[in-house]
């Protein structure tokens, strides 16, 4: 008896289906952007504020900003959160942390899983100001994947992150929100016209 092909056919067209989608998959990522911003403003009875940018490398995403009007010497969680929506006058608006990979809360300086939205605290000087800059992994910045940050939000929270406790680790009230958001291309100054020189005519 000569063997079906049928078996054959079927295992050909599931992994031609396979390839097709993952191909389509891949033509609808765009390349990432080059920079965008988060303008943080205080949630309601509070004073935090600040500018955050975002930029990729070929490392994930770089970190940088400062923020005015916290704690003195205080620490304050701060995340990415999974809704680019800041209108509830508590942030609440803005959902939970940024975890396409679905993984419990964790210590974004170690290897273990952790959100995505998952970043360092901010340490607050004498005076209530944070300068920072760091680098975060397994992000991305404008391509349209499921890890792209564009369009969420960034939250501070009143109080420091634990690390451990679930879901958010125990971080306290929302009290500075804003929606990263690409940065706008550099305006160039229009440059003088330059008028043709003129040439009198000669005398007769």
């Amino acid at each position: 008896m000569r063997p079906s092909i049928l078996p054959c056919l079927a295992l050909a067209a599931a992994v031609s289906a396979a390839f097709g989608h993952g191909h389509a998959a891949a033509a609808d990522m765009k390349a990432q952007i080059n920079e965008a911003r988060a303008e943080l403003a205080p949630t309601q009875g509070n004073r935090a504020r600040g500018t955050v940018t975002v930029s990729p490398d070929n490392r994930g995403l770089r970190v940088s900003g400062t923020v005015a009007n916290l704690r003195a010497n205080g620490e304050h969680g701060f995340h990415i959160h999974a809704v680019g929506d800041c209108s509830a006058a508590d942030a609440s608006s803005a959902g939970d942390h940024f975890n396409p990979g679905n993984h419990n809360h964790g210590n974004p300086g170690t290897s273990a899983p952790h959100h995505a939205g998952d970043m360092p605290n901010l340490k607050a000087d004498a005076r209530g100001n944070a300068s920072f800059a760091f680098r975060i992994s397994g992000v991305t910045l404008g391509d349209g994947g499921e890890a792209d940050v564009l369009g969420k939000a960034i939250v501070i929270h009143a109080d420091a992150d634990d690390y451990a406790s679930q879901p958010a680790g125990n971080a306290g009230a929302r009290i500075a929100c804003g929606v990263i958001e690409a940065a706008p291309a550099p305006t160039l100054a229009p440059q003088p016209v330059q008028e043709p020189p003129t040439t009198e005519p000669a005398a007769g």
